[in-house]
Order: C-alpha cells, then sequence, then structure tokens
C-alpha cells in the first residue's frame, strides 16, 4: 500500500489541503478561499466556521483527484496562520465569537498602556516579542472583555482558548484534544520564550486564565488521531503541527544555523535559525521558536522579521481599486514600464510590523503625477514588497553583525520573476527558489511524517528538497543606495 501525507494549510484568505508521497513529492493540491470580516477600520475578523468549512471541504476535494484512498493516509500535518484566535465552547464545540485576525488593530489602546506602564522590556524578555496587536494575548483579553455571555462560561470552565492550529485539531478529533504546538504558543506573548510552557506573570498582565489555554506540544509527534470527520478514516495520527512562517522555514530545509527563507504571502515573513541560541534584537526584530522535534527535542529557534501587507497589497489591487483582474496580472502590468516613475506606495494597510512596529500608520502614495500610469503603480507595489524585506533583512544583520547567506524564497508570489528580480536586487544577495514554493504545507507534511517514521531524520528530509531557480544581483550599490533614498523619504511620510 502507498503512504501518503496529508497536509493542512490553514492561511488568511484561504485554506490548502495537500497530499504528498513518501519521496517528499506534493502530488495534489487544492485551496478553498473564505470571506474576511471588517467590522471597522483596521479591524479583521473571520468566522470559524467558514474556516472549518474551508478546510472539511478541500479534504473532501483532494480526494476526489484519485491520487490516494483515504486509508492511505498515514499522516496529517498542520500550519496555519499564527496569531489569529478565538474561543470555544468545551462542550458544545460551538465559537463564542468570530476570530480576531492577526492583522487586526483593535487591541492597539491596550497595548499602548501595557507600554506607558513600562511593561514591554518583561514582555519581550519572557516571550521574545514586542508589545503589538499582532499577538494574539491581547485579542484573548478583548474577546474576553466583550463576548456577551463569557464570564458564566469562564466560571464553569467551558471556554477553551486557542489560535488556529488548536482549533483545527479540536475538530478533527471531535473535540477529544486541545493542544497547540510550541511554534504557535511563542506567537501568543503568553508563552516563556526560554522554557517552553505558559508564563504565568504574562497570563496574569494580560488577564488570561491558564485552563482556558491548550497544552503546548513539540511540533512532531502524535499528538491527537482523526474522529468523526467527514471523508477520512477514524484514527489516523495528526503528527506534525507549526506556524506558517516556523513550517516554511521546515519546508525550505533551513535546518542549519544561519539558513533563512522569506515567505512572499499575505503578509511577508523572514526568518533566519539561530538553532539553540535565542538571539534577542535590538533592531525591531522578534525571537521565536521555529520547532521541537519530539518530547526530547530540544527548542530549536529563529530571529524573525515581518511585513503586515504583501501579497494583500495585490489583493488590493484587484479588489479594491480594480486595477487588475487576477492577482498574477500585475507581473506583466508593471513589465509595461521600466521602473517605479517616482512613485512611491508604503502599503501600512493594516500599521507597520518590523522593524518599525507601527500599528496606527496607514498606506501611503507619494510622488504622482500627471505622466503616472497604472504600469508605474504595479510597479511601486512590487518593489514596495521587496523594500519591506530589505529593511528587515538589514535589521536581521545589525543583530547578526554580519552579512547574511542567500536567501531562500517561498509562498505563492514568488513565481512572479520580476518581483523574485527586484527582491534579490534590492537585497543586494542571491535568491534560491524551490521547486516547491508552497513550502508552508510541505513543512508541515514533513513535521507530519517525521512524527510517525516516514523519514527518519531531517537530514533525509534535505536531501528531498531541490533549487528551481536562482536570482543574481542585475543593479549597482549604487542604484541601490538611491532607491532605498526615496524609499526612506516616503516611509518618513508615513511614520509622521
Amino acid at each position: 500500500m502507498s503512504k501518503f501525507v496529508l497536509g493542512i494549510d490553514q492561511g488568511t484568505t484561504g485554506s490548502t489541503v495537500a497530499l504528498m508521497d513518501a519521496r517528499g513529492k506534493v502530488r495534489a493540491r487544492v485551496n478553498y478561499e473564505f470571506p474576511q470580516i471588517y467590522p471597522r477600520p483596521g479591524w479583521v475578523e473571520q468566522r470559524p466556521a467558514d474556516i472549518w468549512a474551508s478546510v472539511g471541504k478541500g479534504i473532501r476535494a483532494i480526494f476526489r483527484k484519485g491520487i490516494c484512498k483515504p486509508s492511505e493516509i498515514v499522516a496529517i500535518g498542520i500550519t496555519n496562520q499564527r496569531e489569529t484566535s478565538l474561543l470555544w465552547d468545551k462542550e458544545t464545540g460551538e465559537p463564542f465569537n468570530n476570530a480576531i485576525v492577526w492583522q487586526c488593530r483593535r487591541t492597539s489602546e491596550f497595548c499602548e498602556s501595557l507600554r506607558a506602564a513600562g511593561h514591554e522590556n518583561a514582555v519581550k524578555r519572557r516571550s521574545g516579542l514586542v508589545l503589538d496587536p499582532y499577538f494574539s494575548a491581547s485579542k484573548y483579553r478583548w474577546l474576553l472583555k466583550n463576548t456577551v455571555g463569557i464570564s458564566k462560561a469562564v466560571r464553569n470552565k467551558r471556554v477553551a482558548a486557542g489560535t488556529i492550529d488548536s482549533f483545527l485539531v479540536w475538530q478533527l478529533t471531535g473535540g477529544d484534544v486541545h493542544v497547540t504546538d510550541v511554534s504557535n504558543a511563542s506567537r501568543t506573548s503568553l508563552m516563556n520564550i526560554k522554557t517552553g510552557r505558559w508564563d504565568q506573570h504574562l497570563l496574569s498582565l494580560f488577564e488570561v486564565p491558564r485552563e482556558m489555554l491548550p497544552v503546548i506540544v513539540p511540533s512532531s509527534g502524535i499528538l491527537g488521531r482523526t474522529r468523526g470527520v467527514a471523508g477520512l478514516p477514524d484514527g489516523i495520527p495528526i503528527s506534525g503541527m507549526a506556524g506558517d512562517q516556523q513550517a516554511a522555514l521546515f519546508g525550505q530545509a533551513c535546518f542549519d544555523v544561519g539558513d533563512a527563507k522569506c515567505t512572499f504571502g499575505t503578509g511577508s515573513f523572514i526568518l533566519m535559525n539561530t538553532g539553540a541560541e535565542r538571539l534577542h534584537s535590538h533592531s525591531g526584530l522578534l525571537t521565536t521558536v521555529a520547532w521541537q522535534l519530539g518530547e526530547q527535542g530540544k527548542l530549536v529557534y529563529a530571529l524573525e522579521g515581518g511585513a503586515f501587507v504583501c501579497g494583500a497589497a495585490v489583493q488590493w489591487l484587484r479588489d479594491g481599486l480594480k486595477m487588475i483582474k487576477h492577482a498574477p496580472d500585475i507581473e506583466a502590468l508593471a513589465m509595461q514600464v521600466k521602473d517605479h516613475g517616482g512613485v512611491e506606495f508604503v502599503p501600512a494597510l493594516t500599521g507597520l510590523g518590523a522593524p518599525h512596529w507601527a500599528p496606527d500608520a496607514r498606506g501611503t502614495f507619494t510622488g504622482i503625477t500627471r505622466g503616472t500610469q497604472r504600469g508605474h503603480i504595479a510597479r511601486a507595489t512590487l518593489d514596495a514588497m521587496a523594500l519591506q524585506n530589505a529593511d528587515i533583512l538589514r535589521a536581521m544583520e545589525r543583530d547578526l553583525g554580519k552579512r547574511m547567506k542567500p536567501l531562500r524564497v517561498d509562498g505563492g508570489a514568488a513565481v512572479n520573476n520580476l518581483l523574485m528580480q527586484i527582491q534579490a536586487d534590492l537585497l543586494g544577495r542571491r535568491l534560491i527558489r524551490p521547486q516547491v514554493i508552497e513550502t508552508t504545507v510541505a513543512g508541515a507534511c514533513y513535521l507530519a511524517g517525521l512524527g510517525v517514521g516516514l523519514w527518519e531524520s531531517p537530514a533525509e528530509v534535505k536531501k528531498i528538497w531541490r533549487v528551481e531557480k536562482e536570482f543574481s544581483l542585475t543593479i549597482s550599490a549604487r542604484a541601490r543606495r538611491q532607491r532605498f533614498s526615496s524609499w526612506n523619504d516616503a516611509l518618513q511620510r508615513t511614520l509622521l
């Protein structure tokens, strides 16, 4: 009988379900989008029922492709949008409210109050994270303060809190298992980055009861088994789980200290493996847990910087401004002009992330003239995606005190050759694109396969990883400096 791993990549705008065979080849994948909800400016929500429905639909659809039978699935791996948070009823399984998405800025005022009270250093020292509404802790607190009837449910110990990984495992196991892996837990501002356990000081600071939270488990190893899921037999082990960016780091085979990747998704995220060292940033970056392999495995850490809006800027041009019909159309439109024509777009549509951490910043266009064309707007958007990442990489190098290795790239927008060339030129270093650019779901599959012994070690996984294309520099250092000068002027106007 053939052996396959089922990978679930639950992302910000949709859910992908994929099949990986024992040779590490992704044999099939499907994706289903679901709506985002914007109750107020800066607020972003999702309906948990929509999230689970998209995953269930994907599971059923993947088997209709005829690649394998459900009985041939030996493991399930999960990866997810990380900081998105929700509460649900332990007895009925029903959510108490919509999920608050990682992009949501509704808790900015509360986070600022903690900062004003002098708590930021303690939060960063204990959790590795800055004080920002991006992370889960303040979202949990908001839900506990603003959900009708929640106080009684808390007193009766009926409230389960979790990020999307926890919610999916709960659904897949028929409510038997309430867990989160250590990489997702490290994004809540509630886990002690050194011990890998919930931190009582942080729980008290954010007013989150410990009994609501899931058990923290390793990223690889059997953590539950399916029960009552339409289209799947009972008893399939769920044996891999990691937040989307950590899963992408694993999927890029970045197993050695200094290996780094950039994922181009709704946002863009650069992570660098720092091994057993918890490298604390002085440049606005984050210390996070990359993964833990098995109960006896050591915590592996990463340094991270993320831009909140990357592919989301292209979606906005498509859906908001109606400039393009399909997201990939931006490449051809941007190639109609030789450069950005002096136009700068700072895509702070949901604030600015690393290294600026300006939650109240809003998007700006500058340099528009009578000669500005649609192509200049498209090119400025691609440039902005790359420039944000260059800011993060330069901050990372300041923390390291040295230049980084060539950067591995992945995610949906990594297929855009123009964007990748712009990125290489503005980073000032070579980019490496793998054959499998959906490395997020690949990482979840690798972790799950390792968890059941389908692969014996990361070294065996590394043999599967293959390069598809490399991008080398095509502009001078002088041209790069000039481009940054224009970008920095636009950034300063945005941050005023």
